[in-house]
């Protein structure tokens, strides 16, 4: 039988989440027939925990689902096993990037990649904790049913169930790789209260995430465009697109991968960083992998911890860290999409090496440069990009200082830590290309170890 997972990684209170996702569970074994493992990775603390497993024990048996609820040590306690048994150099670092002690988008994605792998799963498809699911005709809109559809078939019978087709004729063969939709409701990233305050400085701040190059009329676009996913109109019905998905057309709390993409290539562990969890899409894109995009959209919304002062602190420097991993990573992106058909093998599956390559050249790694960054303010000895870099810092100073308030002590923040995050955001493409040499090893371990089921 087919096994897929179905996973919630969450630091906080979601019992409700759970509820919802086990149904979507349901729904995909008794629909496809499929075995759906519900992986909770679960980092919050032990009131969360408790209550998350008391959720868990209430839901109701349903036939083809198995639901594991992992904690960060017994996920400490395989990942160490896996990573001993997969023989990779530094064992000790590379557990340090799959479970990091500060918030890690793209690390917690990571292990329940490594757990599909060891469970025989054939996708993983990731929910979020901060998202509920819309509704149609009285019944919750479940995304399981286009992805379990179409991943890992042939493009061309995929395009015989999909709405129409985008697909150029010569990927036809290759097997879909992605499923996705976006997000409805609140922006993604939380700044509409800056456009409120200053629709000027929301221009200048939100302009940092687009890549440089672009066409004055387009960037507008672009920026006008960030972060709102799919706006606010409500599903009315399927419509389905066979093609190669636009990154900035899918969420990462909406999206079903084939294990022939995560399996070979991991998504970068930042801490700290927004968005450090979207690296998989552009690479499914840029290999010219096939996938559909459909408007199944979950619901966006913003927690109540992230209102407080605390809370508001930590995610605006979470933004900045995005904007300044963006800096690296949009030049990997060039070098990703420069590379096209080379990024597969001649059985066409993603080459990992090909890809560590494009990260390290974007920091300088692949001409041999120092890749030391433990100094906060040698911008000379970290190289000449740092230079561009510590603009976006810049930038956000100016911004936030003129904004006022409580942004003013985001910009204190900013400021105290400059050099530091500059050297962080070098040090963190580093430290991916260093786990994507780690990664197939790791997957392959992680098969032959083996997982027991946790109910």
């Amino acid at each position: 039988m087919r096994r897929v997972c179905l996973t919630l990684p969450t630091n906080r209170s979601c019992a409700a989440t759970i509820a919802a996702v086990a149904g979507e569970a349901a729904d995909g074994a008794r629909r496809f027939g499929v075995e759906v493992h519900l992986l909770v990775l679960d980092s919050s603390g032990a009131p969360e925990r408790a209550g998350h497993r008391e959720a868990i024990g209430a839901l109701p048996p349903a036939p083809g689902v198995v639901v594991h609820h992992l904690d960060e040590e017994q996920q400490r306690s395989f990942l160490r096993k896996a990573i001993v048994r997969s023989g990779v150099a530094e064992p000790d670092r590379i557990l340090g990037l799959m479970l990091p002690s500060d918030v890690s988008y793209g690390a917690c994605t990571n292990r329940a990649f490594l757990f599909a792998e060891a469970l025989g799963c054939a996708s993983v498809h990731r929910r979020d904790s901060d998202s509920v699911y819309q509704t149609f005709g009285g019944e919750p809109v479940f995304p399981l049913v286009h992805e379990l559809a179409a991943l890992g078939r042939p493009a061309a019978e995929v395009a015989r169930l999909v709405t129409r087709s985008r697909l150029d004729p010569a990927y036809r063969d290759r097997p879909v790789a992605l499923v996705g939709g976006s997000f409805v409701g609140e922006m993604s990233v939380d700044v509409a209260e800056i456009r409120s305050l200053d629709p000027a400085v929301y221009r200048d701040v939100v302009g940092l995430s687009v890549p440089a190059g672009y066409p004055e009329i387009w960037r507008g676009n672009l920026i006008d465009e960030a972060f709102r996913g799919a706006g606010t109109d409500p599903f009315t019905g399927d419509r389905t697109t066979l093609t190669r998905v636009a990154p900035n057309r899918v969420d990462m709390c909406n999206i079903g991968l084939d294990r022939e993409v995560y399996g070979r290539v991991p998504l970068p562990p930042a801490t700290d960083t927004i968005g450090s969890d979207y690296f998989l899409i552009h690479l499914v894109h840029d290999a010219g992998l096939p996938g559909v995009l459909h408007n199944r959209h979950i619901v966006n919304y913003h927690t109540d911890e992230r209102r407080t002062d605390a809370g508001f602190l930590a995610y605006q420097i979470r933004f900045a860290k995005f904007l300044l991993a963006s800096r690296y990573l949009d030049d990997v992106y060039r070098r990703l999409a420069a590379a096209g058909a080379a990024l597969l093998d001649d059985g066409g599956r993603i080459r990992a090496a090909t890809v560590a390559a494009c990260v390290r050249d974007s920091t300088g790694q692949g001409q041999g440069q120092d890749t030391d960054t433990n100094t906060d303010t040698d911008t000379e000895r970290l190289g000449l990009d740092v230079l561009e870099v510590l603009d976006v810092l810049d930038v956000l100073d100016r911004s936030y200082r003129k904004l006022g308030g409580r942004y003013s002590a985001v910009a204190d923040a900013l400021a105290a830590r400059r050099g530091g995050l500059a050297a962080e955001a070098r040090a963190d493409l580093a430290d991916f290309a260093v786990l994507i040499d780690a990664w197939e090893p790791l997957a392959r371990a992680c098969r032959d170890e083996g997982f027991p089921a946790v109910a």
